[in-house]
């Protein structure tokens, strides 16, 4: 991956995992009826939301996470050939360990 993307604040960017595609009886689904994952990776993270005291909360996540987000949560973009997802750190429902 050649992307360089650095999120702001508690943002975090992550690209979504596929999941290994089974065909059943011959029945191939269109990519339009298949449901997003709610696998990713993260590739990038933000420093850190700054609290009400001027502090910077430190980031749960890392670089190289896998962890599990909602359907829709985020906003997905596309730099390159890359499909991503931004989003908030407290939109990530649990990291994969």
């Amino acid at each position: 991956m050649a992307v360089n993307i650095r999120p702001l604040h508690d943002r975090v960017v992550a690209r979504r995992i596929e999941p290994e595609e089974e065909v059943r009886g011959g029945i191939i689904i269109p990519d339009t009826a298949k449901e997003k994952p709610q696998e990713a990776e993260i590739i990038a993270v933000g420093p850190g939301k700054i609290g009400e005291d001027g502090k910077r909360a430190p980031m749960d996540v890392k670089p190289g996470d896998r962890v599990l987000i909602g359907k829709y949560s985020g906003s997905e973009v596309k730099i390159g050939d890359d499909e991503l997802v931004i989003l908030r750190e407290d939109e990530v429902l649990a990291v994969i360990q």
